[in-house]
């Protein structure tokens, strides 16, 4: 009898140790997501920063139709170019992502796929990932004007012409922070937690 009072008492503390274990672990889960916290586009340097006017271009986009960059709105919209390459898998890979966003801001943003080098492949590329439907536009200007140097890269451009939010892009955590920078007022979801982090410090 006294044996099995102490094997269940055993028993009952090693349990009690597991949960205690567990509320551990959970606690600096916890604390390693707050750290972290929810990681947006990187603005890379280079090119027209965030809160200036994008520059005056007026881009040919290969089915023809013509965005005006700089001049105010696009029909009252604004503007989201997307960055790609036939060579990027990433790229691809976040087309459903783009074609989502487009029609969850259908009517307030028009999304503009933007390359450049070899207009076959360009051409081929739309076809075959049935990109028909978004003007796509070939300028290395454009690429050099917003400072895109990796890809793929995105950048937010309001209705007024005026840069709100750009960066490199690699899932559509990234893409969104776009919105969610420019919601925020803030060049990047990294500059509203380093701002809400000093404010509450």
């Amino acid at each position: 009898m006294t044996g099995l009072i102490i094997a269940v008492t055993l028993q009952w503390v090693v349990i009690a140790g597991l949960a205690l274990v567990v509320l551990v672990l959970l606690r600096q889960v916890g604390l390693l997501h707050e750290r972290m916290g929810p990681v947006g586009a990187l603005k890379l340097p280079g090119g027209v920063d965030v809160g200036e006017p994008s520059p005056p271009m007026t881009l040919k986009a290969l089915g023809g139709e013509t965005i005006e960059l700089g001049h105010g709105s696009y029909n009252g919209q604004g503007l989201f170019f997307f960055f790609l390459s036939p060579t990027c898998p990433i790229c691809k890979s976040l087309l459903p992502v783009i074609r989502s966003l487009a029609r969850q801001y259908a009517g307030q943003v028009q999304f503009v796929l933007a390359s450049d080098g070899d207009e076959a492949q360009q051409h081929a590329l739309r076809e075959r990932e049935g990109l028909e439907a978004f003007p796509f536009v070939l300028s290395a200007d454009l690429g050099m004007a917003f400072g895109v140097g990796k890809l793929p890269y995105a950048v937010l451009v309001d209705p007024a012409g005026i840069v709100r939010a750009k960066g490199l892009v690699n899932n559509r955590e990234h893409l969104e922070s776009l919105f969610e920078a420019q919601r925020h007022g803030v060049a990047s979801i990294q500059d509203y937690l380093s701002q809400k982090k000093a404010s509450t410090t």
